[in-house]
């Protein structure tokens, strides 16, 4: 439970709060759930010859009993048989048994009805199911221009205005000193350092409004691996990865070697001489006006550093942030090459100072506990593997050097971090070991290395699979199932590129499936796709304008012991979402995890740029 905990505080704080989304939400679709049970299906749609994962949860035993599916018209156009039982979700849902809608390839919107038990929600059937991923990873794009900060906003649905236009002209501060490991509250006040330094720009990184490196290069690692792996050129994408990275490289100040890793304070400090991020709801654009002494640091935000000018910087950050260069480096350097070479310099210097001996706690955020990483060999996998593929592009000499630096980490990895995470915000290494196996194709004992490896994360989530009604790969009893779903869908495709080998494909889709609502609760954990999406997302903007914050991808479900002290008060100016407070999908709780769609719910609600960012990547095609 300890680790619940602290856990807890990775996306919020020590105030807790979520947001709502479509303020008069009352429940799931009412063709969702029948009177005997529920049908679950992918909202997002199947391919036409894909496969086509379905599930009926019901009271009692439905196997063998016949069901239907029926078209926009509501003309019968297949029947089956209830296949066989997978489980128990609880003690209402006993049963939950498979349906086999392999037989419907013809193009078009259905829908599947089991007599005497439910329907489903309108779902689509297309020719081309590569082409349902990318409107899906459309969509997660669209989230990060939501995100947006500094002048370069884009209005969007949301209406988006500048924001923390002071950011230009910054003061660098001391790391604070917390009143305890669990809390972002600080103890004192902020002791100024240095600056001013301009690091305007970037993305938020969750639902409020603080900016964060660590999750940063995370992120544009991801979107920049997706413009240079995709098949066709996505310049959404492309925007995106540059707009982040323009802030990224202000974070990294190369003449006094100094990488910052945070814009702005959480919570105001235990003498409540000022306040923090988490302590008031509002647009972001307000803080450029406050004027109220204790809301000095809302107004002019802190910045605060990873280490000391010229001292060696934590590996994981060095790690990634260099394999975000690196991979801009990639891209680049197919239309623009000084560029790619310029970015290929900020890669080599930031790897250059990672601390690699007597390294201790991982600097991460202000609190650690908000990003509490313990892995970092991947992360110096990564970072010297894309250095290396960079300079295979470019030509440059050192390419050899960086291909051996990776190799000596990656074993490095295998021998004290491996066996326990699948790729996430938190290991890297799936992403780093794919890569390597193309820069380094020739050394054929550490290919065998590589993918002996993605084999083993990818077994972790297909044990889990294999054992759950709904063949969930992740632990959604637990934080961060969602973009671990992703995680592993995006493993299989690079274990198959990798090596040819299609045994993970279909374990890869099933997880696509239950992200986008074939799972006990029938919903779609992305904002705006599918017929049952999230509508409480914590996300302040969305609450406070009650718009759609398209393409946010929440959470998902979490721990149930999170949610027994119940879901707390709404703050001033938030919105109550669903506006009768009532959990819809209460009955579904199960297997130790709970869903809640509610404006407080932090634990299941709130989206974040590093799923956002997962997503896009697993859906690229």
């Amino acid at each position: 439970m300890e680790e619940v905990v602290v856990k807890a505080l990775r996306r919020v704080g020590s105030v807790v709060v979520a947001a709502g989304l479509v303020l008069g939400f009352v429940g799931p679709v009412s063709a969702d759930v029948g009177a005997g049970g529920a049908v679950r299906v992918n909202q997002l749609g199947y391919g036409a010859f894909d496969g086509k994962a379905a599930y009926v949860l019901s009271q009692g035993a439905v196997t063998g009993r016949a069901f239907r599916v029926v078209d926009g018209h509501g003309r019968k156009v297949l029947t089956g048989r209830v296949g066989a039982e997978l489980g128990e979700w609880n003690a209402k849902y006993q049963h939950v048994s498979a349906l086999d809608l392999s037989r419907l390839w013809v193009p078009g919107t259905y829908r599947v009805e089991v007599p005497g038990v439910a329907s489903s929600p309108a779902f689509v059937v297309r020719a081309d199911g590569d082409a349902l991923a990318t409107s899906a990873k459309d969509k997660a794009v669209t989230f990060f221009t939501e995100q947006r900060d500094g002048a370069n906003v884009v209005p969007g649905s949301l209406g988006r205005k500048p924001a923390h236009l002071t950011d230009r002209s910054a003061s660098v501060y001391e790391t604070p000193t917390f009143v305890d490991p669990d809390t972002d509250q600080t103890v004192g006040e902020l002791r100024r350092i240095g600056g001013p330094v301009d690091v305007e720009g970037g993305w938020y990184d969750a639902g409020d409004y603080l900016k964060f490196t660590h999750i940063a290069a995370y992120s544009e690692s991801l979107l920049w691996a997706s413009t240079r792996d995709a098949r066709q050129p996505d310049r959404k994408v492309l925007n995106e990865a540059r707009h982040g990275l323009t802030w990224l490289d202000k974070m990294w100040d190369e003449r006094s070697k100094t990488l910052y890793i945070q814009v702005g304070v959480g919570t105001g400090n235990a003498e409540e001489t000022f306040i923090g991020d988490h302590d008031i709801w509002r647009l972001p654009e307000a803080d450029d006006h406050l004027t109220a002494p204790a809301e000095r640091h809302l107004r002019n935000r802190p910045v605060f550093r990873a280490a000391a000018p010229g001292k060696p910087i934590s590996p994981n950050l060095a790690g990634r942030t260099a394999a975000a260069f690196a991979l801009a480096a990639q891209v680049e350097a197919r239309t623009d090459r000084k560029l790619a070479r310029k970015h290929l310099e900020t890669a080599a210097q930031i790897y250059a100072m990672a601390k690699t001996t007597n390294v201790g706690q991982l600097v991460t955020s202000l609190p650690f506990a908000f990003y509490p990483e313990s892995a970092w060999r991947d992360d110096l996998e990564l970072g010297a593997t894309e250095l290396a593929l960079a300079a295979q592009r470019l030509g440059d000499r050192r390419a050899s050097g960086w291909v051996r630096q990776a190799s000596y980490w990656a074993d490095q990895y295998l021998q004290h971090e491996a066996g326990g995470d699948t790729l996430n915000l938190y290991d890297v290494s799936a992403l780093a070991h794919a890569d390597l196996i193309r820069a380094a194709r020739s050394d054929r004992p550490l290919v065998r290395k590589l993918t002996g490896d993605l084999r083993v994360q990818l077994e972790i989530g297909a044990k889990r699979a294999a054992g759950d009604p709904f063949r969930a790969g992740a632990e959604y009893a637990n934080f961060d199932a969602v973009p671990h779903t992703f995680g592993l869908s995006a493993t299989a495709r690079l274990y198959r590129k990798a090596t040819g080998d299609r045994r993970y494909d279909a374990f890869g889709a099933q997880q696509l499936d239950w992200a986008f609502g074939a799972n006990a609760w029938g919903v779609s954990f992305m904002v705006g796709v599918g017929a049952n999406p999230g509508r409480c997302p914590h996300h302040q903007i969305g609450n406070i304008t009650g718009r759609q914050v398209v393409g946010a991808v929440v959470n998902g479900p979490n721990s149930a012991e999170l949610f027994e002290e119940g879901l707390g008060d709404n703050l001033d100016g938030m919105n109550p979402c669903p506006a009768n407070g009532v959990d819809a999908y209460a009955e579904f709780t199960g297997h130790g995890s709970r869903y809640v769609d509610d404006v407080r719910s932090w634990q299941a609600s709130e989206p974040a740029d590093d799923f956002a960012a997962i997503a896009v990547y697993a859906l690229t095609r």
